[in-house]
């Protein structure tokens, strides 16, 4: 497994593997494409957001979407692996590659109807062996949603 930060020789590639991720989530968010065919964004790759690649055997297979709120403070804003390769631990290693790399304080959010995904972070965060407290908030973009809270940095000192 190989991750790349996304800059603009390789946006594309996170353009088109994020139009897959908002096609799957539109079950959940009500979501239509546009005349295009194409998927308003949620989350663009500007000022304090950015965005990393996951390739394996050199092929793309995920993404992150990642918002640094403050120094070592962070939010995962978007987070994707292609339906074909999930349940085969890339998820969890994808995550844990992430969190090795950018040690802090983390939060990661899933909307309401989200279920898989609520599981997949409680198992993905377990399995990084650390910490973490869970709570319902109230986002305002997204409504009601489930929060997970947890700090990186011991297994980065």
């Amino acid at each position: 497994m190989e991750v790349v930060v996304v800059e603009q020789t390789n946006m594309r590639v996170y353009l088109n593997l994020l139009q897959g991720y908002e096609a799957e989530f539109s079950k959940v968010t009500g979501k239509l494409p546009n005349h295009m065919g194409l998927f308003d964004l949620d989350t663009e790759l500007v000022d304090n957001v950015f965005g990393l690649l996951c390739y394996l055997e050199g092929k793309p297979i995920g993404f992150a979407a990642i918002k640094q709120i403050a120094s070592k403070q962070f939010e995962v804003c978007e987070f994707y692996i292609v339906p074909s390769l999930r349940e085969q631990g890339l998820g969890s290693k994808f995550a844990s590659w992430i969190w090795q790399h950018y040690g802090g304080a983390w939060q990661i959010k899933q909307i309401t109807g989200a279920s898989k995904a609520t599981q997949f972070w409680r198992n993905a965060i377990t399995s990084f062996n650390t910490n973490y407290s869970e709570t319902k908030i109230n986002d305002e973009y997204w409504g009601e949603v489930t929060q997970q809270s947890f700090n990186t940095e011991v297994q980065n000192s």
